[in-house]
């Protein structure tokens, strides 16, 4: 089980170390890229060839400021489901990169969570179709979040 974040540049970093600590309470496995389909599409081409080659379950989740290519470019070449979680650090560079986002050609399918924390757990929802141990994690994390909310 792996979730490849693909990163457009360094900068985005931070949001990706964020949902890499939500998917290592978990136990899943994360490993992080720096692919810009605008600057270097052969290597996050590369990237997502390679993991299509892979038995492993797996879940991307990509993230790109600015003109989100990447998200797309990975669906478009993937076997594997995509979550685009873009970052965004005022109002205005989240209605640039939103847009960007949600807007993709036909056949790109991913799927846009902003929140951080969310995308990770998309990620694991997803994962947890085909594995009953992680069913059973996300289905005591939803009971902590109920409880917690009732017990306040």
């Amino acid at each position: 089980m792996l979730v490849p974040i693909i990163m457009g540049s360094k900068i985005d970093q931070p949001h990706a170390e964020q949902i890499a600590a939500i998917l290592a309470e978990f136990g899943v496995r994360s490993e992080m890229y720096i692919a810009s389909a605008h600057k270097v599409p052969e290597l996050a081409l590369d990237i997502v060839q390679e993991f299509n080659q892979s038995d492993e379950p797996i879940v991307y989740i990509t993230m790109a400021g600015r003109s989100n290519a990447l998200s797309g470019f990975v669906a478009a070449n993937s076997i594997h489901p995509v979550i685009a979680c873009p970052p965004f650090k005022d109002k205005a560079d989240y209605l640039v990169n939103i847009h960007s986002t949600l807007n993709m050609p036909s056949d790109t399918p991913n799927m846009t969570v902003l929140d951080p924390r969310n995308a990770a757990l998309a990620a694991i929802r997803i994962l947890a179709l085909t594995d009953e141990k992680l069913q059973r994690e996300v289905a005591a994390y939803i009971k902590a979040v109920k409880d917690d909310f009732v017990n306040g």
